[in-house]
């Protein structure tokens, strides 16, 4: 089946309310998903080479977004098939449950990284982090890019340098600061399906692309260590046989680092 894509001018003529189905959405992300994971690959495998030899080094992989981004850590955290040793950074005002209007302000603002982050050991002998944020502007992101790079510690962005540099914003992108940029190729806005004239767009994006590439960055990493000879950690569903031991003895191990086992 194909697909009528409309052209987004505005003009009614341009548009029908048959555009707006799931099969539009499904072949929208399908190619923004495809065109990340083809021209990103070479971003992918500097980024796992980092989260690799941090877990040569028994370090932490850890993973930070705010508002919806905060998805990314608990994406590969404690997960079925996912490296054991990640650590999300999960602060629930910086989250969605505890107030979804109130994140997005504090996402608006500085000052709030140094509380953020403790807790957290960071040692930048031997861990890593990536920051996910799709626009790559908000103030509170940034700021946290920036102490982590500030203390040492090698530094991953999933982004979209589209709609970071479509704001009109001063100050610094989280594309700019960032050792291993990923770019999303996401629109600005995010939304991917036209609703018609002076309505905003539909079906976001951002979350469906880059939650892909940061599992394919994890899957690079657990390669390397295997052709390097080294033993992947990683966890196994609940319902597989032998998986709640496995699991129990991952997460004895990785507890006193990783607060949120």
């Amino acid at each position: 089946m194909t697909i009528r894509q409309p052209a987004v001018t505005g003009r009614a003529a341009d548009w029908s309310p048959a555009d707006v189905t799931a099969a539009n959405y499904a072949t929208r992300v399908q190619a923004l998903l495809g065109d990340a994971l083809r021209e990103e690959l070479p971003a992918v495998r500097r980024a796992a080479a980092l989260v690799a030899d941090t877990f040569t080094a028994e370090g932490l992989f850890y993973i930070f977004g705010s508002g919806h981004s905060h998805m990314f850590g608990e994406e590969a955290f404690y997960r079925a098939g996912g490296a054991v040793r990640v650590c999300p950074v999960l602060k629930p005002a910086h989250m969605l449950h505890e107030g979804a209007v109130h994140s997005t302000v504090l996402e608006r603002q500085s000052g709030h990284a140094a509380p953020l982050l403790d807790g957290y050991r960071l040692d930048p002998t031997r861990d890593v982090m990536l920051i996910a944020s799709n626009s790559g502007a908000n103030a509170f992101p940034v700021e946290v890019a920036q102490t982590v790079k500030a203390r040492g510690v090698p530094l991953i962005a999933i982004t979209s340098r589209r709609y970071a540099s479509s704001i009109d914003r001063s100050g610094p992108r989280l594309h700019d600061i960032a050792d291993v940029v990923i770019d999303n190729h996401c629109p600005p806005g995010d939304a991917v399906v036209p609703l018609g004239p002076d309505l905003p767009s539909a079906g976001p994006s951002s979350t469906v692309v880059g939650l892909a590439l940061l599992d394919a960055i994890i899957v690079e990493a657990l390669g390397i260590q295997l052709r390097r000879g080294e033993k992947p950690e990683v966890f196994m569903s609940a319902n597989m046989p032998g998986a709640a031991a496995h699991n129990a003895e991952s997460a004895r191990r990785l507890s006193p680092l990783v607060p949120h086992l």
